[in-house]
């Protein structure tokens, strides 16, 4: 900011002469050219942009027809995804690489399809061995090494390093494996799935308490394993314990000499289905639209702390899922969630947590990986646009390394592809190479435009029929002709199912 100094002021007696007058006149006229010159060459460091903070919000469970922006006829009331559909870009067409929690979040934070590791189905549970290896390039290692201050909040579920395991835990030690190991340089973060214990909150990589109690087991909707619970962790007010220390790294961010790279994986509304007080009884939809609700208010809260911190402007937020709804579809006159808090179903006339598409989370149909994907940019940006193209949270890594011209290292992220240019123009020609989504029990698909292949006969997941990976027939279809998955075009088209299926080998390759 430039300032007048000691120097240039004019040094006035109460009768100046003329020629006072003239030297003051002078000094001033070039005082105010200096300005004018300034503020029309601004100086190398003026010139620089400061990075836009990036908030990525990962839900938990969360499907694509449990929001309004792409379910209108949704009894649940979700005021902060409509107002992310209203100021940013709504991508209809996007897909975690699993269509469960773990090989999602490793494939989103490093880039890089899960099923290339050791975990080749399912999940890990609380006290699963670390997944995500020491000197993989990551999400936050490189935002940290672009000069990002990078934190992780909530759930983990990548494996820590804990000392012990169900019967013998020693929370007195430090975790030899967690967020910070691979670099993230801040972090609050529970194990895994909220229905997995060891029930811990660990900051930085030591446990909050060492203190812990018997958790019992619990029935749906509460649905709870027994292990143990430390003394400061409140199951029901976990997720907002959660925001309470998101809202305050955003009150940070202002003031802060560095942008901030903020993850929020959140614990709901998976199991245990468990709204607070607040949300309770508010949707007439059982305590699963009651909680889905409250994610909502999670993500309105966190979007209104950085309104009211002067940031929202400065940041791009980021929301999305890690993979469909576990939430059933009836559509007969089977009792219900409605009917019975108990049933993990709904009847379509009351609601569709995965909208129109076949499956549920775990399978490899569309309801499985298939889910909400919402980004705001700084300045609201591009405000009201919808996407159609597909896109992977696999993507997420090169796309922000791309939209924030930062180089990453020649080993990192590559199944990751950059979806950067439609957040530059929603209407950019953009056609994703081949991408490949997974199955909880190891069936693979690849999707190329409109055009889905699925490498075995049925759903790999919790739908029947279950069939087997690669198990003969293998499924094509033409999501544009039919989005519920039902008839197989394979013989109708044999180029393009050996074309892709060829393209499917390669990409597996050996893994």
């Amino acid at each position: 900011m430039l300032t007048f100094d000691t120097a240039t002021k004019m040094t006035l007696h109460k009768h100046p002469s003329p020629r006072q007058l003239f030297a003051g006149l002078s000094l001033h006229l070039t005082f105010v050219f200096t300005v004018f010159l300034a503020c029309c060459v601004p100086s190398a460091t003026a010139m620089a942009v400061t990075p836009p903070n990036i908030v990525l919000i990962l839900a938990d469970d969360l499907g694509y027809g449990d929001v309004q922006p792409l379910n209108p006829g949704s009894r649940i009331a979700t005021p902060a995804f409509n107002r992310l559909a209203k100021e940013g870009l709504t991508f209809t067409d996007a897909h975690t690489p699993s269509a469960v929690c773990t090989p999602t979040r490793y494939g989103l934070i490093t880039g890089r399809y899960c099923w290339r590791t050791h975990l080749k189905r399912g999940v890990i549970n609380g006290y699963g061995k670390p997944l995500i290896e020491p000197e993989r390039p990551t999400l936050g290692s490189i935002f940290s090494a672009a000069g990002y201050r990078t934190t992780v909040i909530g759930k983990w579920h990548l494996g820590l390093g804990l000392h012990g395991g169900p019967d013998d835990l020693d929370l007195s030690k430090p975790l030899s494996h967690h967020p910070g190991t691979v670099g993230f340089q801040e972090s609050l973060v529970i194990p895994a799935s909220l229905d997995f214990p060891p029930y811990v909150y660990f900051r930085n990589g030591n446990a909050t308490t060492t203190q812990t109690i018997v958790e019992p087991k619990r029935g749906f909707p509460q649905y709870l394993r027994q292990g143990p619970r430390a003394k400061d962790f409140d199951i029901q007010g976990c997720l907002d314990r959660l925001i309470e220390e998101t809202v305050e790294v955003v009150e940070t961010m202002k003031s802060s000499d560095q942008p901030t790279l903020l993850y929020l994986p959140l614990t709901a509304p998976h199991k245990p289905v468990y709204p607070s007080a607040e949300f309770a009884g508010t949707t007439g939809l059982g305590p699963y639209g009651d909680f889905v609700r409250q994610v909502d208010g999670c993500v309105g809260r966190v979007i209104d702390a950085l309104d009211s911190n002067g940031v929202l402007d400065d940041s791009i937020v980021i929301v999305t899922s890690d993979n469909g709804s576990f939430m059933r579809r009836y559509d007969d006159e089977t009792p219900d969630h409605v009917d019975d808090e108990t049933v993990q179903a709904y009847r379509s006339e009351h609601h569709t947590s995965n909208a129109q598409w076949r499956g549920t989370k775990a399978d490899i149909w569309e309801g499985g990986h298939r889910v909400p994907f919402f980004v705001r940019l700084p300045n609201g940006r591009h405000s009201g646009q919808r996407i159609d193209q597909v896109i992977g949270l696999v993507d997420i890594l090169a796309t922000l390394a791309d939209k924030i011209d930062i180089k990453l290292p020649v080993d990192a992220a590559p199944d990751s592809v950059s979806f950067a240019s439609l957040l530059e123009d929603p209407k950019a020609s953009f056609h994703r190479p081949p991408l490949i989504c997974h199955s909880s029990g190891g069936m693979f698909a690849i999707r190329d435009g409109n055009w889905k292949l699925v490498a075995g006969n049925g759903s790999g997941g919790r739908q029947q029929p279950k069939g087997k990976p690669f198990a003969e027939p293998w499924m094509l279809v033409n999501l544009d002709e039919d989005p519920q998955e039902k008839n197989n075009v394979a013989d109708a088209h044999p180029r393009r199912f050996e074309r892709m299926k060829r393209q499917l080998l390669d990409i597996k390759g050996d893994d």
